[in-house]
């Protein structure tokens, strides 16, 4: 039988996947600032890195940053 995951381990895996996938990429969170900004989406940078930091942010805002810093497949192990 598989464990179950707690909301808090959901949360970490989400987003350790996000800064992998920027650190991947060379992007830092002032450049993804930009990047969003240039599909429409703004936010700031304190926010961004609070978001992050927390690991607390909506599947919207994951999928709006993997399309702006260029992510077309993510492997989930």
């Amino acid at each position: 039988m598989r464990e179950m995951k707690t909301d808090r381990v959901w949360e970490a895996g989400v987003k350790a996947m996000l800064k992998a996938e920027l650190k991947r990429r060379g992007v830092t969170y002032a450049q993804l600032v930009g990047k969003l900004a240039d599909i429409g989406v703004i936010d700031s940078e304190p926010n961004i890195r609070n978001k992050l930091s927390r690991g607390k942010f909506t599947a919207v805002f994951l999928i709006q940053c993997l399309e702006a810093i260029g992510c077309r497949n993510l492997t989930l192990e």
